[in-house]
Order: C-alpha cells, then structure tokens, then sequence
C-alpha cells in the first residue's frame, strides 16, 4: 500500500529522532520506500528520504536501491532528475558497482539536463571508488545496449582525462588498460579512435614501452597479417585509421617498420585502385602523406632493397619523362603534368628509407633506368623551378593579412611543397646520391617565426636566385612554412560491416587543392 505524504513526514520524523536506535525501526523506514508507490508528491519525498537512511537498514538494501532505481525510472522527468541526484549516497562498499551499472544505463535518457545529472553522479562516485565504477562501465559497455554502449565510451574519452592524479593510480589505469584490450575484439570505427584516446591519456602509458604496447594494439586492429583488398571501403577504411592513431606514438624508440612495410608490400602495388571510403577523399594522396609521415622512423626492415625498389618504380609512375620534342623528335602528346604533391610523399619516403640503403640507385638499379630516372628528375627539376619563380612573384612583398587569403594560403603551401621536392631532388643528384637534407613535410605545422622570417627572405629573390636548380647554382632562399592543410576527421563505422555515411569533416578551397598538378611547356 502507497504511503501518503503526511506518513512520511510522521516515518521520516521518527527516523531522524531515533539518532543511534535507527535500526529499530525498521517498520517506519520501509514505510518510506512504499512512497515510491504514491503519487507525484511521495515520490519526490520518497526520493529524498530513502538515501538519508539508506546505511543504517543494510538488510533492506537491495529494497532500497531497486526504489530509488525505480523512481530514476519514472514517467516525471523531475522525479527522475532527483531520484539520480540522490544514487551516489547508494554507492558504499559492494553496491558501488551496481550503482555505477545502474547510472551507466541512464546514460542513454535524451533529456540534456538528466544526461548531466547522470555525469555528475557517475564523476561523484568515481571520485569514491575509481575501479569499482570502472567495473559498472565496462560491463555495460561490453554487455549493454548499443546507445549505452556508445555513451559509457565517451564517458571514458572525456572524462577521464579530468581525474585527479590521487584518483588514476597505477592499479586504475592497469585496470583500463585490461578491460579496454577486451572492448578492442569488436569495435566500430569511431569507438576504436575514442578508445586509443583513452588509452593514449593514461600516464603510465606515455613511457617507451607504454606507447610501444599501444602500437600493438593497433597492428592487431589494423590487420597487418592480411593482405589489403583495395576494392574494400572497409579495409581501406579501417588501415587509414589505425594508421593515423598509430602515427602519433612513433618515436625513434618505437619503430613504424610494420607499417612502413605493409603500406610498401601491399599498398603501393594497388594505389590506383584504393577504393576511398568518401568521394571527397583524395585516397591516393592521403595514403602516400601517411607512408611520408611515418617513414622517418621506421626500423630495420627484412625486405629494404624489395621496398625500395616499388617505392622506386612508384616515384617513376608520378615524375614524367620530357616531350619527344626535346629529344630531337616531333611531339605527338600533350605536355607532361608534374603532379607535385603526389612527388613530394613519393620522393621523401624514398629519401627516408634510401638512408638505410645508400647504394641503392648506384648498386641496385640498372644503368638504364638509372639513367632514365635522371631524365626524369631534371626535367621535373626545370619545371619546379618555372613553378617556384611564379609563386615567388606572386607573394612577393606580402605579409599579414594579405597571407591569410585562401589564394595566398594555397600558395604559400605550394611554395613550401615544391622546395621540399627541390631540397631532396637535389640530394639525389649528388654523386653518390646523399640522404643528409632534412625537410618538414608541407602539411606539417613550423613555428609562425619562421614563416613569418621565410617571408621577408622573398624580399631578396631575383629571378637569378630562383632559377638555380638541383643541378648547381644558388641556394633557393627560406619558403614561407605554414600548416595549411588539415587533416580530414577519421570516419565512423563497424569495421565488419558497410561504411555507411561517413563524416569526414568538410573539404575546403585549400584542402582541395593542394593536389598540385602543373602542365608546362617550354
């Protein structure tokens, strides 16, 4: 039978007087967790008396929490709002983790202000207990619906980050560590980036053995062992993200070689055939900026001379050969394009890996096709050169504001692409070929200083200066370095199942054209 309001006043009256006798009246708390049973009126108090109490009856325990879990789930948004208000007080020694799977499961109410009400409880009761309200979590996470599923994981992703250090000891975070592994057999694509996120954040894990176990983490995602199906979305999809939560933890300590392997074993052969998981995606590009980035730190590898030579084979397909013309002959097709972007990752990788193996275009490739590729690196070399002076022009004097126009943007990044290509073709043609330049990549960030000096040094170009090319003369003047491209926001979706509609972030002006393809004719 429902209590009336005027019962629980008389109940909770007597219980607030019994001070130490509490226990002994048990009758007048059980009246109060009957008001769950009333009206709008006695579930509000009811909601509010039951917790006060809640320690002193541990034999009506399980009484209390399934009522105030009841009015957590009543039709009344406010009865809910305070039922939740009220759960931490429930969370005290073993029931602490049937609270924290009880609030879990409210994560999924579409009332923003409950949503919030339930975040604060579930911060509260971690603050009181870290690992048991992990446990809560990661049950439901790994057991429970969908949206709770979802919600508990970015629970994860934001919050964590926000606990004291008192609170995220070495014990918690082994802890997420562990249960995370198993929530990694079987993961969506956004859930597996929120994750790494997580475990990214954990501090034991920022030691070199801690980024390294989280490497193997990824590989074990990425599926390395496999061979790419480039036809897949899927596959491609799911490489171009563990590739880029990988990308972050190498170091000189903690190699790419597996990657870097993978990506010239099985990517590089089917390029032209990547299926892009959206239409806006330059595949191609991305893959090669990927391969360029992690280059640098790749290890020692069984197969370097075989890499080499489709990282090689690769370069030529994107470095034309001069027009017939120029041979003497009369040309009879269009003017080669110099796709410099694509050259630019291309020649990079190259550079990085060749330092591993620097006779390799002296010993291991043929006195024909070297000679070939050398046709084709100073003829790209001459039109470089046309390119740089051209942009060099055009930015001539400017600074400021007049930098930050979409078009100046674009052609600051162009800038900086075809001088890193000029810095490394040069290396090649030193005899023997030197690996010793270092460039950053053009969609890298540099400190604003130096652009900012890189700018003023346009000041002094002629077009003498700029006209040296790889094969002699001055040394090209400092190129402003700017950060201009951005990097497209990793897509979502069950690795095991269809892409669906993938978010990639929107694709501006700049973004899509910094594929820089240039046809000249001279």
């Amino acid at each position: 039978m429902a209590a009336t309001v005027e019962e629980l006043y008389r109940n909770y009256g007597i219980l607030a007087d019994a001070k130490e006798d509490l226990s002994k009246h048990k009758e007048a708390y059980q009246v109060i967790l009957d008001g769950v049973k009333g009206g709008p009126k006695e579930k509000r108090l009811a909601a509010q008396f039951i917790p006060k109490f809640f320690s002193s009856f541990p034999e009506l325990a399980d009484a209390a929490i399934n009522a105030q879990l009841d009015l957590c789930e009543d039709e009344d948004v406010s009865i809910r709002r305070q039922a939740i208000k009220e759960l931490p007080r429930f969370a005290s020694g073993e029931n602490l983790p049937r609270v924290a799977d009880i609030l879990t499961q409210l994560l999924q109410t579409d009332d923003s202000a409950e949503f919030n009400q339930v975040n604060t409880a579930l911060i509260s009761i971690f603050k009181i207990d870290a690992k048991g309200t992990l446990g809560g979590l990661f049950s439901q996470i790994l057991q429970g619906e969908d949206v709770v599923r979802e919600r508990a994981i970015k629970f994860l992703s934001s919050k964590l980050k926000t606990m004291p250090e008192d609170i995220m000891t070495k014990e918690v975070e082994d802890y997420i560590f562990t249960e995370t592994k198993k929530v990694l057999e079987d993961v969506t694509g956004e859930e597996f980036v929120l994750l790494m996120r997580v475990l990214s954040g954990l501090k034991y894990l920022q030691t070199v053995s801690g980024r390294q176990q989280l490497v193997e983490l990824v590989v074990e995602q990425a599926f390395l062992e496999q061979a790419l199906n480039p036809a897949d979305t899927d596959s491609v999809d799911r490489l171009l993200q563990c590739t880029r939560q990988a990308l972050p933890l190498f170091s000189k300590n903690v190699h790419s070689t597996r990657f870097v392997t993978y990506f010239c074993e099985h990517v590089l052969p089917n390029l032209s055939m990547l299926t892009s998981p959206v239409a806006e995606l330059d595949i191609q590009l991305e893959v090669l900026k990927l391969l360029a980035e992690m280059s640098p730190f790749c290890g020692d590898m069984d197969k370097l001379e075989a890499n080499l030579t489709m990282l090689f084979e690769k370069l030529l397909e994107f470095m034309p050969l001069p027009p017939e013309e120029e041979n003497g002959e009369n040309a009879t097709s269009e003017e080669p394009k110099l796709q410099f972007s694509y050259v630019e990752c291309l020649l990079f990788s190259f550079h990085q890996l060749g330092k591993k193996l620097p006779d390799f275009l002296i010993d291991k490739v043929d006195a024909e096709k070297l000679k070939d590729f050398k046709i084709r690196l100073q003829y790209f070399a001459r039109g470089l050169q046309v390119y740089i002076r051209q942009l060099r022009v055009a930015l001539q004097g400017k600074t400021g504001d007049a930098l930050k126009t979409e078009e100046n943007k674009i052609k600051v990044v162009a800038l900086k692409i075809t001088n890193n290509i000029n810095v490394l073709i040069k290396d090649l043609f030193h005899n023997p070929p030197s690996y010793k330049s270092t460039i950053t990549l053009s969609w890298k960030p540099v400190q604003k200083t130096e652009a900012a000096a890189a700018v003023v040094g346009q000041k002094r170009a002629s077009g003498e200066d700029t006209d040296a090319g790889p094969l002699g003369g001055k040394k090209v003047s400092p190129l402003p370095r700017r950060d201009a491209r951005q990097i497209y926001n990793p897509p979502s979706g069950k690795y095991s199942a269809t892409i669906g509609n993938f978010s990639y972030g929107e694709f501006s002006a700049l973004n899509s054209v910094l594929v820089f393809t240039v046809t000249l004719g001279w």
